[in-house]
């Protein structure tokens, strides 16, 4: 917090009567981000035009081989035990009543091939992973990206200042192609088109939470209903209590984060994916190799000819082939672009697509097996290794869409469409990588109560199978509007993406939902409850910013208190936090009106997110001055990305005191006067002073929010109820943000909406 050195050199010069140009020299090399901003002030929601110098790209950091092959093999840990212990349960979900005819075999094995190689491979691995938001993939980050580019956000909290971050920028509509102008418009200018793109991102994210319910508790009682092959004694009750101690072990382990889980759980995922690799080769040589004339897609038009609504119903355990695709996207801030793409194609593809060739070989010498095809499969010498290999990588299989749950509430927290819960990031080498306590133990108690609920995999799958194909279908919609409007690519390639993969999600989805009776509705439910808290969250979040944003403080009221000579100052620097961006929060007057004593210098701070990854650290912190400038009163925004870490409150406390005294220089020196130079020394010594006379002190003003009389039945409920329910069962503001309750002083105020 000691400035004594820029001080020092300033006075220095000003004795040595330096020009102009030279004085200039004092800031060269230093990045103020807000030295650019200076001429952009949204203090009231009245900023300029930005210049079109302005419009720069981040250039991403380049990884070096080293560290993406590392994260490759941690990836294997962490992204695909989901699809990878698919074999596990697919085959026994298409064939339930057993295999009617020799040649369905061929059929489902072609359907599963082209399934995996269509949506897995091109759709996620090539294309969908190119869609992401500064190295941030998931349903929320193509809203973000979404959010960026046209005007859909309903928070009224944007600044011409954020569209100056350096990773904030998007290319703007090529004039050429007005499609995507066109479709911008829309977006803008619709009510019900905004609405429809929250509510859709926030099912996907919902329905993403479900897959972290469902993947642990198929996955695990899968593997562990294979110990039916040595002890057929053992009853449901029996696997079902074993999958309950292994899925709370696993949820007690997510504390030590990706990073270590990865480089534990990779190594078992490997000899998993050579195991079923070796196998599955092994019955292709052994029993038929006939099967390979799968890849003949005529296979596929000859199965549904042969048995037409049963094979329709029967994608519905074909896609289970495909759970976890989504987790390739949504775990992609874990990791990066090329690390995923490397360790699929190089291992996860083709050890799957062998494990279901080597299936589909067995199958067709011993058609009635198909109820346990997997473990029937493997050869009697290595049951006991294979069997011991599967419950570890089907408890390791639930660590995808774990630490994706875990990354879609980080960013959903930025759009303020979830209660803020307390965000652990769990790696200093690696960005992205997190764990969310709260929702941990939620996906816990569920999982526990799902397995329990079902006790086997049969509705289970048909549960899973809805949640899976929902969230891939609704991505794909998401995509092609990044396709139309952002990536603006030729509309003949939009055409082949929709009647393509767009066409197979769509047939995908209309089976499982026939399903909808027999285990069906279970992610509709789940994500139902989900969608309530985050709308309850949000509406009442929009509700209450736009009221503060209507009673904000005026700057004539501001000055009046400043300038108040019964009001006390206190020594010391005082951080006043509110929510508000553009202006004063209500809360201030309140406290004044109650307690007339102010510290002697004030700064208003707002935590603000913004729906990118990452704001760059010299870019963070956005200063303005109240004036006059003796009133020692200064506004701060404090930009945050939802894969940004929040530091400790006293790196914090440093940084904001230091960039407040180099906001200060730049004031100062915007005038060629000796006067001013020798105002800012005054003043920055003033900040020093107060800092080690005073202290820091952190003031919150928090909100209480009731429905006003005149409201509905609808909206009493909602606020009064489920809202502040809401809140009383999470962490407060300043729990969240660890501040030291020594010198924190809350201050109270009650909204009627």
């Amino acid at each position: 917090m000691e400035n004594g050195g820029e001080i020092d050199e300033i006075e220095e010069k000003n004795e040595q009567q330096e020009q102009p140009q030279e004085r200039d020299k004092v800031l060269k090399g230093k990045k103020f981000s807000w030295g650019r901003l200076m001429k952009l002030d949204s203090f009231d929601m009245e900023s300029g035009k930005i210049p079109s110098g302005y419009l720069n790209h981040r250039s991403f950091q380049a990884v070096d081989w080293v560290t993406t092959l590392k994260l490759a093999f941690q990836s294997i840990g962490v992204v695909y035990g989901d699809i990878g212990t698919s074999p596990l349960y697919v085959l026994p979900g298409v064939f339930p009543n057993g295999i009617a005819h020799s040649e369905d075999i061929l059929g489902v094995l072609s359907l599963i091939i082209y399934s995996l190689t269509l949506i897995t491979l091109i759709k996620y691995v090539f294309v969908v992973l190119s869609a992401n938001d500064n190295g941030e993939g998931g349903t929320f980050a193509l809203y973000s990206l979404i959010c960026r580019y046209a005007k859909v956000s309903f928070i009224p909290n944007q600044q011409a200042e954020d569209k100056d971050v350096s990773n904030y920028r998007l290319e703007l509509p090529n004039r050429r192609l007005r499609r995507a102008s066109i479709v911008k418009s829309f977006l803008e200018s619709s009510r019900i088109a905004k609405y429809f793109l929250l509510f859709m991102t926030m099912i996907g994210t919902s329905m993403v939470l479900g897959d972290g319910i469902l993947t642990p508790c198929i996955s695990v009682l899968s593997a562990v209903g294979g110990i039916r092959e040595a002890a057929s004694s053992l009853t449901d009750d029996t696997i079902m209590w074993i999958s309950v101690v292994i899925l709370i072990l696993l949820f007690q382990v997510q504390r030590f984060g990706t990073d270590k889980i990865g480089y534990t759980f990779a190594p078992i995922l490997t000899i998993w994916f050579l195991f079923i690799a070796v196998i599955g080769l092994h019955n292709f040589i052994r029993h038929d190799p006939s099967v390979v004339k799968a890849i003949n897609p005529m296979y596929i038009v000859k199965y549904f000819q042969r048995n037409k609504k049963n094979a329709w119903i029967s994608l519905g355990g074909v896609i289970l082939s495909l759970t976890g695709s989504e987790a390739l996207f949504a775990d992609l801030g874990h990791f990066n672009v090329r690390s995923i793409q490397i360790s699929t194609c190089s291992i996860v593809f083709p050890s799957i697509v062998l494990a279901y060739v080597g299936q589909a070989a067995y199958l067709s010498k011993h058609p009635l097996d198909a109820s346990a095809a997997f473990y029937k499969s493997v050869p009697k010498p290595i049951y006991w290794p294979m069997f011991i290999v599967a419950v570890l990588a089907a408890i390791i299989a639930s660590q995808s869409l774990i630490s994706a749950s875990f990354s879609i509430v980080q960013q959903s927290l930025a759009l303020g469409c979830f209660p803020r819960v307390k965000v652990v990031h769990t790696s200093s080498k690696y960005e992205g990588q997190i764990y969310v306590p709260e929702i941990n133990n939620l996906l816990m108690l569920a999982c526990v109560g799902v397995t329990l609920g079902f006790k086997n995999t049969l509705q289970i799958g048909n549960a899973y199978g809805l949640a899976v194909v929902f969230v891939m279908t609704l991505t794909s919609a998401f995509l092609i509007l990044v396709m139309i409007m952002i990536w603006k690519i030729n509309f003949a390639l939009i055409i082949l993406y929709a009647s393509t993969i767009g066409f197979v999600e769509l047939v995908y989805l209309s089976s499982v939902l026939y399903k909808f009776v027999e285990g069906g509705y279970l992610p509709l439910a789940f994500a139902a409850f989900l969608m309530s808290v985050m709308f309850v969250w949000n509406y009442v979040y929009r509700k209450k910013y736009t009221f503060e944003l209507d009673n904000k403080v005026s700057m004539e009221k501001l000055k009046e208190i400043a300038s108040n000579l019964d009001i006390q100052r206190v020594p010391g620097l005082a951080l006043f936090y509110s929510e508000l961006v553009q202006g004063i929060s209500p809360i201030f007057t309140h406290y004044i009106a109650n307690v007339p004593a102010r510290h002697t210098v004030l700064i208003f701070v707002s935590i603000k997110s913004l729906p990118i990854s990452k704001v760059p650290a010299e870019e963070r912190f956005l200063f303005r001055r109240v004036e006059p400038k003796e009133l020692c009163i200064f506004r701060c925004v404090v930009r945050y990305g939802y894969k940004d870490v929040e530091k400790d409150h006293e790196s914090f406390e440093d940084t904001l005191v230091n960039r407040l005294k180099e906001f200060i220089m730049e004031d100062f020196l915007k005038f060629e006067s000796s006067e001013n130079e020798a105002a800012f020394v005054e003043e920055v010594q003033l900040v020093d002073n107060e800092c080690k006379k005073g202290g820091v002190i952190y003031m919150f003003g928090e909100s209480e929010v009731v429905a006003s009389k005149a409201s509905s039945l609808g909206k009493k409920l909602t606020i009064d109820y489920a809202y502040n329910g809401l809140r009383r069962c999470l962490k407060q503001q300043d729990e969240v943000f660890a501040i030291p309750r020594k010198r924190l002083l809350k201050v109270g105020m009650t909204y009627e909406l």
